[in-house]
């Protein structure tokens, strides 16, 4: 169980921003491309992903193995077939758009007087477009339109599309109740399995429904035949009942524009928070699934020591960690992110033997100790206390034969240092770096650094690193002879 809630127990904080950022990634993706056939193929591989990831949990290796070939293939899928729906739906949207806009106002538009207009341009095969935006903005696709802003009517409608009419060539588009534009030109569809009897008015429509989420009504000149473009499909409406009920599905589908209806704001909360849960889960599985052990060997740091004391001995200089954790994890960890601090506050002088606690060890969050070696490790702490020396100079190697050593001063003739009281009291003589006699060939002077052993024992800081030695030498008498 301790295990099970490790990775909710020690999140970080990068965590937390890891879940949130993708988190919403994940809903503006489904807020952007909800209703598009890439988006149903994307839920598809969602569950083929949960289905992989519950294939390896329950040890099956050959359907988890299949059920990723198949996700593998399914996302190439989405790509290459989605790819025009795609890069229509994101060119149609604005940086707004993509990042926090949710959409615009609802379109309150008179179906009845809109679905009476349609039936009688089509009864007179009077060629018409007509354009129903949705949520998308159509201000980067649509170009050259009139503005209009009249009430919406059969009449009106009639007299826009009226063959004589210098706009009745391009689409009329509404928002709302009223005809917002006319003589608009809509971006031409570039499919190229496009019927030969549908003209420039149907892959107009066709066109801006590949690009954005609004729905044309398109009313063949020729024909008199209604066709509805939505979705990037053109779908020809036989009876005036089935037009109504796809200008209703069209219209509730609209947002509004500083707020979406009270049904769509459920549907983007319920989103939202299955965004956060399927990210969690991700987050979940990543950090809980992938295990992996890590040794490593820390030094050991002390603290607390008191001034007056000195640490002259340690049983141990470093301890050697063996952690678990979230592979991932655990392929970040440097020896830097991790310490080993013991607290000698309560240290006395002589041996002090301290065990090594869970809580003496810092270590990255998501990470669990194992094994500590060694468990305890022993201090031996000293009081400080200063003593004057006397230096003597080490001498070594001989005079030549004809050459004695008369005198040698050094000067200063001692120095002060300070240590453990244990170690410096058996100090009586604190040396000079050895001197060779050897190249001695008449009296002089030389300076020589001090030697401090062992190394924890330091100078006074009045007393100097090197002294000076004045030696005098003279030669030996010659023997008498007998």
């Amino acid at each position: 169980m301790k295990n099970l809630l490790l990775p909710l127990t020690s999140i970080r904080w990068q965590d937390i921003i890891d879940i949130i950022l993708n988190s919403y990634i994940l809903f503006r993706f489904y807020v952007i491309f909800r209703g598009t056939n890439a988006f149903r193929v994307l839920i598809a591989i969602v569950v083929l992903w949960f289905s992989q990831r519950i294939a390896v949990y329950a040890g099956l290796i050959v359907t988890s193995w299949a059920i990723q070939a198949i996700t593998a293939v399914a996302a190439i899928i989405i790509i290459v077939v989605f790819r025009n729906e795609i890069g229509s739906v994101l060119q149609a949207k604005t940086v707004k758009t993509l990042l926090w806009d949710f959409a615009r106002k609802t379109a309150d538009t008179p179906v009845a007087v809109l679905l009476e207009a349609v039936y009688e341009l089509s009864r007179t095969h009077t060629g018409a477009l007509i354009v129903l935006p949705a949520r998308d903005s159509l201000e980067e696709v649509v170009h050259a339109g009139i503005p209009w802003n009249g009430q919406v009517s059969k009449e009106m409608l009639l007299s826009i599309f009226w063959p004589d009419n210098p706009v009745h060539d391009g689409a009329a588009i509404l928002q709302g109740s009223r005809v917002r534009e006319v003589g608009a030109i809509l971006p031409l569809s570039r499919n190229k399995s496009l019927p030969s009897y549908y003209g420039t008015r149907h892959r107009a429509g066709l066109g801006l429904s590949e690009q954005t989420d609004a729905m044309a009504i398109i009313v063949s000149e020729e024909r008199g035949n209604v066709t509805v473009a939505r979705g990037g499909r053109l779908v020809e409406i036989q009876k005036m009942a089935e037009l109504g009920e796809v200008l209703q599905n069209h219209l509730g589908g609209a947002q509004g524009k500083d707020r979406p209806p009270r049904g769509e704001k459920r549907e983007l909360v319920i989103a939202a928070l299955v965004s956060f849960l399927f990210v969690l889960g991700i987050w979940f599985s990543f950090s809980r699934g992938q295990e992996a052990l890590f040794t490593l060997e820390v030094p050991i740091q002390y603290y607390n020591r008191s001034p007056e004391m000195e640490i002259v001995n340690t049983s141990s200089d470093n301890v050697r960690l063996n952690l678990t954790g979230a592979d991932a994890l655990i392929r970040t960890i440097r020896p830097e992110h991790v310490a080993v601090r013991i607290n000698l506050a309560n240290g006395q002088i002589g041996r002090n033997t301290f065990a090594i606690a869970q809580n003496d060890i810092r270590l990255p969050p998501g990470i669990v100790i194992e094994r500590v070696e060694p468990t305890t490790v022993t201090v031996v702490l000293d009081a400080l206390m200063e003593k004057e020396l006397p230096v003597q100079v080490d001498w070594v190697g001989s005079l030549p034969p004809d050459l004695i050593m008369v005198s040698a001063t050094v000067t200063p003739a001692t120095v002060r240092v300070y240590g453990g009281s244990l170690m410096v009291q058996d100090i009586g003589t604190i040396y000079t770096e050895p001197l060779p006699l050897d190249d001695i060939r008449k009296s002089g002077s030389l300076t020589a650094n001090l030697v401090l052993s062992p190394p924890s024992l330091r100078l006074a800081p009045d007393s100097r690193e090197r002294v000076a030695v004045a030696y005098v030498v003279k030669r030996r008498s010659a023997p008498e002879e007998p």
